[in-house]
């Protein structure tokens, strides 16, 4: 059996860098250190031809653990619903009220950064209750 390794999502994206800060603040991400010989990702952009030119951006968990979301510039627009989406677990080991209220709390907090509310789906057999939410350039994501 193969070993699994650690995987990256890739969004594509008309604003890289733009996308990739407002999810370092919903998952509490960081910018990775710059490329080697660069005093930071300003005057390693500069460096670059005019067309690469902010076409791509990073950010990862600090702890290692989660995956690394990279972010690339594509010239078309987003035009269907997301085929992959992230959930993002906010309520976990809350129930009943506590969880709705959480769910909530997070809700307004992204509302804050730029994120659209969607709607509250109900909990039901098999899954928990979760808000989906688009980001800053309309990609679906839950909270759950």
């Amino acid at each position: 059996m193969t070993a699994i390794r650690k995987v990256q999502v890739t969004f594509d994206c008309a604003e890289p860098e733009r996308l990739a800060r407002f999810w370092c603040e919903v998952l509490g991400y960081v910018v990775p250190p710059p490329p080697e010989g660069f005093a930071g990702w300003d005057e390693y952009n500069d460096s670059l031809p005019p067309e690469r030119r902010d076409a791509d951006f990073a950010c990862a968990d600090p702890t290692g653990v989660g995956p690394r979301l990279y972010f690339q510039r594509v010239p078309e627009g987003k035009v269907v619903k997301n085929r992959v989406h992230l959930d993002v677990r906010v309520g976990t080991g809350l129930v009943g009220e506590e969880r709705l209220a959480a769910l909530e709390a997070e809700c307004a907090r992204l509302v804050e950064l730029g994120a659209v509310r969607g709607e509250l789906l109900p909990a039901d057999e098999e899954n928990e209750s979760c808000i989906t939410m688009r980001d800053i350039e309309g990609n679906e994501f839950c909270l759950d």
